[in-house]
């Protein structure tokens, strides 16, 4: 098993495990959304992999099995991150067959060292159930806030 940065010649095989990521965890999806996602993934990953993306994967030959996913965003600067830099871990996904061996850590040390060189002052995720003990295990805390989180999706009302 080999354990690297993804490249650009991995985007197809990156957006079909985003894919396998987002159906297992929102279950079916819509019909018409698939298809955008299908036609549209391949593309972002082209413009984006390592410039705004980065991608950790673990590769049994020519296959992917295993991803980790950092984006990297560049704030205006506050006390709680001090370079502006924050990280986002998206799509942390094993192929089912190959579960419980540990690639998902070594993935996520990875990212997390690499987010270290780029000077990015936290990085941030929502972890499932299954796992909030490996995130925990590598440093991950709960995030307390006096903020209430929300969010807004563009259908809302604009007065």
């Amino acid at each position: 098993m080999r354990f690297e940065k993804a490249v650009i010649e991995d985007t197809g095989q990156l957006s079909e495990l985003r894919l396998a990521y987002l159906i297992e965890d929102n279950g079916k999806l819509e019909e018409k959304d698939l298809d955008i996602i299908k036609h549209s993934l391949p593309d972002y990953f082209v413009r984006n992999l390592n410039n705004t993306i980065y991608g950790y994967v673990a590769r049994e030959e020519k296959e992917i099995v295993a991803c980790a996913l950092l984006l990297v965003t560049e704030r205006p600067m506050s006390p709680r991150f001090i370079t502006g830099k924050t990280g986002t871990v998206l799509n942390v996904y094993t192929k089912p067959e190959y579960r419980h061996k540990g690639y998902a850590r070594k993935l996520m040390k990875m990212l997390l060292a690499d987010a270290l060189d780029m000077n990015v002052d936290m990085v941030e995720l929502k972890a499932t159930d299954a796992g909030y003990p490996l995130y925990k295990s590598l440093g991950f805390k709960d995030a307390k806030s006096r903020y209430h989180q929300m969010k807004w999706y563009g259908g809302g009302l604009l007065t």
